[in-house]
């Protein structure tokens, strides 16, 4: 016979059960896999802070189809294969309908043979790779820049900017690659001199080879592409080693306010191309959501450099939930399909997707805006 303790035990077990399961009932999940250590922690982080505000905003709002969206969070360390691990976990595991990664271009593509296998689209945030969206996976919504619009909007400047001959130093990966090839493609048809080609291991921390081939090469411009860490460091060796060329960084991962803070007088003069101007929100086309952002971060304490990283993270959860909320219902196959037709109203602009990829597996691409900053006596300016 079973004892009165043992019956209320269980009573209460059941009890938790049943809120647990009502609890999760109550909720839509959105997966979220970002690089929250390795190489690329600082950017990961960032985008993973901006989705956290965008979620506590849309939940105080009503959420969507009546219930709140939860988060969860994945840390995929940098690594590719990590990348996969954390995708398999949020689909099969945590039964999510949808997700928003994985920040670098290698982490995105390691991922998206996953998506096609699980029928679960994901939202790209911030991965730069024409591959993405060429190689026929209609799992795939990139909000962010492909390297090749980067480099075609960056076209009008290379006159004004007086660019005559430029090298490149690029991480070694399909990121810093693609985007090594798109501008230097870009700079040859406007009749620039390319000058030496030189690439980095993405954890690397001594770029002392590269940059004397690079100042022997006598440019006038180096490009750099990478993440914020290694800028840091490339912008204080090249000081140190009186590299004359301009440094203009591309792919959008540079947050010129953290680079002032860490590289010091070693920023100053270098050029970046964003695609948030959080010191000047008027410039943006949605500039009244822009200030909000900015507010609701500075309000949370998180670091400032980290804004122009952090409101991909936003962008990408209010554009996901905007796909549920037109899809009716939190299941893959229909927000993969209402995803198409979204209009949001974002912080880099208005966010709608273009067909990019084979006839009948396109993935969809946005067509976000681009701006160049440059870092002047310890400030950013518009250029």
């Amino acid at each position: 016979m079973m004892s009165r303790t043992f019956k209320t035990a269980l009573a209460v077990l059941g009890a938790t059960l049943l809120a647990a399961t009502a609890s999760a009932q109550d909720t839509i999940k959105i997966g979220v896999t970002q690089p929250l250590t390795g190489a690329f922690a600082a950017s990961g982080t960032y985008v993973m802070q901006g989705a956290k505000i965008a979620e506590e905003q849309i939940n105080k709002a009503g959420g969507v189809l009546g219930k709140k969206i939860q988060l969860i969070v994945e840390d995929n360390k940098s690594n590719p294969t990590e990348a996969v691990s954390t995708a398999e976990k949020l689909i099969v595991r945590e039964k999510v309908p949808v997700m928003l990664g994985a920040w670098s271009s290698t982490l995105t593509l390691a991922v998206m043979p996953k998506l096609e296998e699980y029928k679960v689209p994901m939202l790209v945030e911030t991965s730069s790779s024409g591959k993405i969206t060429t190689s026929g996976n209609p799992y795939v919504f990139r909000i962010s820049p492909t390297s090749e619009m980067e480099a075609r909007a960056f076209t009008p400047l290379v006159k004004s900017l007086g660019i005559k001959k430029a090298d490149f130093l690029a991480t070694n990966n399909d990121f810093g690659l693609g985007a090594s090839k798109e501008f230097s493609e870009m700079l040859k048809r406007e009749n620039v001199q390319i000058g030496t080609m030189e690439v980095m291991d993405p954890k690397a921390t001594d770029f002392s080879a590269q940059l004397a081939k690079i100042k022997a090469s006598g440019s006038d411009t180096l490009f750099v592409t990478t993440a914020v860490e290694q800028i840091t460091l490339i912008l204080k060796q090249a000081k140190d080693q009186q590299v004359t060329a301009r440094i203009i960084t591309t792919g959008g991962s540079n947050s010129p306010d953290q680079l002032i803070q860490q590289a010091g007088d070693a920023a100053n003069g270098s050029s970046h191309l964003v695609f948030f101007t959080p010191w000047f929100p008027e410039a943006v086309k949605n500039p009244d959501i822009a200030r909000t952002f900015v507010a609701l971060w500075n309000e949370k304490k998180h670091h400032v450099g980290g804004l122009t990283e952090g409101f991909r993270g936003w962008d990408g959860i209010y554009t996901i939930v905007e796909g549920i909320k037109a899809a009716g219902k939190a299941e893959p196959e229909a927000i993969q399909k209402a995803l198409w037709g979204v209009k949001v109203k974002g912080i880099n602009g208005d966010i709608a997707f273009i067909k990019q990829g084979p006839a009948g597996r396109e993935s969809a691409q946005n067509v976000p805006s681009v701006y160049l900053v440059k870092i002047d006596s310890g400030k950013v300016i518009r250029q």
